[in-house]
């Protein structure tokens, strides 16, 4: 799967550094896989949710989310957001 933009993994990386193992772990398996869809991403990431027509992802054992839109049939990943649990609460993200 092609993913855009790995800079927003890096940055967040950066800010959070407890979050880069699990990014870069996330990232190798999403880059790695060809998703064909939802239930097929789920095989390799159970708790990850639909929500909308984003996916969210948790990272690091829930303390991260990351929110992406999934295109299967043309395997790209946009990365929408990565955020601290705390900020995905606040429910700004689906403004």
């Amino acid at each position: 799967m092609h993913i855009i933009s790995r800079k927003k993994i890096n940055d967040f990386a950066n800010n959070h550094p407890s979050a880069k193992p699990s990014l870069q772990f996330w990232y190798r398996i999403v880059k790695k896989e060809r998703f064909k869809s939802f239930d097929h991403l789920r095989h390799f990431f159970p708790k990850a949710d639909k929500v909308g027509k984003l996916t969210v992802f948790d990272i690091g054992g829930n303390k991260f989310r990351l929110i992406a839109a999934i295109h299967y049939n043309r395997q790209k990943m946009y990365i929408r957001s990565i955020l601290t649990h705390k900020e995905y609460d606040e429910a700004k993200w689906k403004e």
